[in-house]
């Protein structure tokens, strides 16, 4: 019974926590002042979106024009280019082709001649026989090398000078190192010494000097071959040849032709100089040495030619120039193409004196009618031709006429003659206006504008004569 009335275990156990009722949630009264504020941040919202929609929107706007804008420029560069094209088209053909042709092409193997005389000169048989030998103890094997020993230091000259003769073994071995040696200091030298044995034969008391040996021409025409000279006759000339523009090691003006063209001159300027030179061979080195002038990469002998140009021109007597000028002129006309570089030997023969004037004049008149292509020989009949072309005609060639003009006006300015002529001068100004102008500004022809402003420089000139 007492165990009936015990608690029981769960009496023992801790009461469940009961959580406090939550409090009734307050209904919120929304008043006027809360609705214009969700307002108002609604409507700074909407703004704010609509203004990130236009800035973007003008971002995208702005990236097209610039789109636009590049575009636009692309178009205006491609039209520039294309006009400066255009430009360059035209004023680009008014420039003059360089003058130039190739005047010497492959060259011979120049070998050296050997000279076996030259151990029995007097020369060196008397140096054999002096004291003075058995100092140096030359020997006779190598005679030629003590030979251009004494060619080199000058001491030979001084020799021929002591002894009043050059023997012909002596002279014939220089003459063939001044043209086929390839050792520039002996060629230069055996150059020196000819030179000074012509001079000294020219003067009036060096009579008693004996050269037993002179070269011919034929001589100096062999070494111009071996050289390889390409305008030696005019059926090797054509207008075909181009500016020097060779790859061959053997192409090309050797180092010896300045000494040719030297000795050539003091040839020419010898009291008998028709031993060595004929008349006609003299017209022959006349035209070889003005055809040189083509030569670009003799620029820097041109007064070197032109001191043996002036020295032909004066080798003639006053009876055979006249003929022997024109005889000049035919023969350069006839060798030499009417392009360009008929105005380079126009320009090359410089008037200084009276015969190099009428040269001038005469080589240029047979230029001007074989460019015209016309059998007229009489100066009014040429000048007539030249104002009958018709400038105003577009298949007319006004690079020729420019040609024409330069040609014309060497002719007519060396002629003094031709000068005093009342008919040729008013048909020259007739000319010279024809060109003026005939050719307007506005003409875009290649050279129309070169024409047109030497025509009216020439004739500014020539009516005030």
């Amino acid at each position: 019974m007492t165990d009936a009335v015990e608690p029981l275990d769960f009496e023992f156990e801790d009461p469940i926590p009961i959580s406090p009722p939550l409090p009734k949630k307050r209904k919120k009264v929304i008043g006027l002042d809360d609705l214009l504020e969700d307002y108002k941040k609604e409507q700074k919202r909407l703004d704010e979106r609509k203004h990130k929609q236009k800035r973007s929107r003008k971002v995208f706007e702005s990236e097209d024009e610039i789109d636009d804008e590049d575009d636009a420029e692309a178009r205006l560069s491609e039209c520039v280019d294309q006009c400066q094209k255009q430009i360059n088209q035209i004023y680009g053909d008014d420039e003059m082709p360089l003058w130039g042709i190739q005047v010497f092409g492959d060259q011979q193997i120049l070998r050296q001649k050997e000279y076996p005389e030259l151990k029995s000169s007097v020369l060196l048989q008397s140096f054999m026989k002096n004291e003075i030998n058995s100092l140096v103890e030359l020997n006779i094997e190598k005679g030629e090398d003590f030979l251009e020993g004494l060619l080199m230091n000058g001491w030979l000259l001084n020799i021929v000078h002591a002894s009043s003769r050059v023997e012909k073994s002596m002279a014939s071995w220089a003459f063939n190192l001044m043209l086929y040696s390839s050792k520039v200091g002996l060629t230069e030298a055996a150059c020196e010494f000819w030179c000074a044995i012509l001079s000294v034969k020219n003067e009036a008391d060096s009579s008693s000097i004996k050269i037993d040996w002179l070269p011919r021409y034929s001589d100096l025409k062999r070494a111009l071959q071996a050289y390889g000279f390409l305008l030696d006759s005019p059926s090797k000339l054509s207008s075909d040849i181009d500016m020097v523009n060779v790859d061959s090691d053997t192409a090309g003006p050797p180092q010896n032709i300045r000494s040719w063209i030297k000795f050539a001159g003091v040839c020419c300027r010898m009291r008998d100089a028709n031993i060595i030179l004929s008349t006609k061979e003299a017209e022959e080195l006349l035209v070889i040495i003005i055809s040189l002038f083509l030569d670009r990469q003799l620029l820097g002998l041109s007064m070197v030619l032109n001191k043996g140009m002036l020295s032909v021109i004066n080798f003639f007597s006053h009876e055979e120039w006249p003929d022997s000028s024109n005889e000049v002129a035919k023969s350069l006309a006839d060798r030499l193409p009417c392009n360009i570089n008929c105005l380079r030997v126009v320009e090359s023969i410089v008037g200084i004196d009276g015969r190099s004037k009428q040269l001038r004049s005469a080589v240029a008149f047979q230029f001007l009618i074989k460019s015209l292509s016309k059998k007229v020989y009489d100066a009014e009949e040429v000048l007539r031709l030249l104002i009958s072309i018709n400038l105003k005609d577009k298949k007319c060639d006004l690079s020729r006429m420019y040609i024409y003009l330069n040609l014309a006006e060497n002719w007519l300015l060396f002629d003094p003659m031709l000068n005093d002529k009342a008919v040729v001068r008013e048909l020259w100004c007739k000319c010279l206006r024809n060109c003026s102008s005939g050719i307007t500004i506005t003409d875009l022809r290649s050279y129309a504008s070169i024409v047109r402003c030497k025509a009216s420089y020439l004739l500014q000139g020539w009516a005030s004569k």
